[in-house]
């Protein structure tokens, strides 16, 4: 965690891109008080969302759409996606990463990919209340509801399809 002496001296240094390189390592939260141009660096902003995927919030627009740099974001948190460009959050790998990491990366994905079974699979598997975020097909599909009331039980019934609701598998399940 970044102390006022930290945030003193990263404005201070806020064009110098050594200095970011080796602070981002153990303090990549710093990278806020980094120079547009810094935020703009690609090396720099990898090593940052490493340690602290969080930090993709600074990065640069530019970075927002870099597929690698968010990548590396959404592999350490998942939810990070919100901050990657429309054009990622609709890329299907992005959002599996994410989905793999925190199901609630899917409330930030495109109509597309809410209907792509493969990452609503990923993310009702550890966050199954985002059921509710599928689309109407996969609410409907008994492996999506089936994965979602294994990991939820009674939080997901409401979510499902009312034909699945009474599905003797589903039934079965919540007991």
């Amino acid at each position: 965690m970044a102390d006022n002496n930290d945030v003193i001296e990263a404005k201070e240094k806020a064009d110098d891109r050594e200095y970011f390189l080796s602070i981002v390592k153990t303090n990549p939260t710093l990278i806020e008080w980094a120079s547009d141009t810094i935020r703009d660096d690609k090396e720099v902003m990898l090593s940052a969302v490493v340690t602290d995927g969080g930090v993709l919030e600074f990065a640069s627009d530019r970075l927002k759409d870099d597929k690698d740099v968010v990548l590396e974001s959404v592999k350490n948190v998942g939810w990070t996606c919100c901050y990657a460009s429309e054009t990622l959050r609709g890329d299907k790998d992005v959002l599996l990463a994410a989905c793999k990491v925190d199901g609630q990366a899917l409330y930030y994905a495109s109509k597309d990919l809410r209907d792509d079974k493969d990452v609503v699979m990923a993310a009702v598997t550890n966050k199954p209340i985002i059921l509710k975020y599928a689309s109407k097909r996969l609410r409907g599909d008994i492996d999506v509801a089936i994965a979602a009331v294994t990991a939820g039980k009674g939080k997901v019934i409401e979510y499902l399809l009312p034909e699945l609701q009474k599905d003797e598998r589903i039934l079965k399940l919540m007991e």
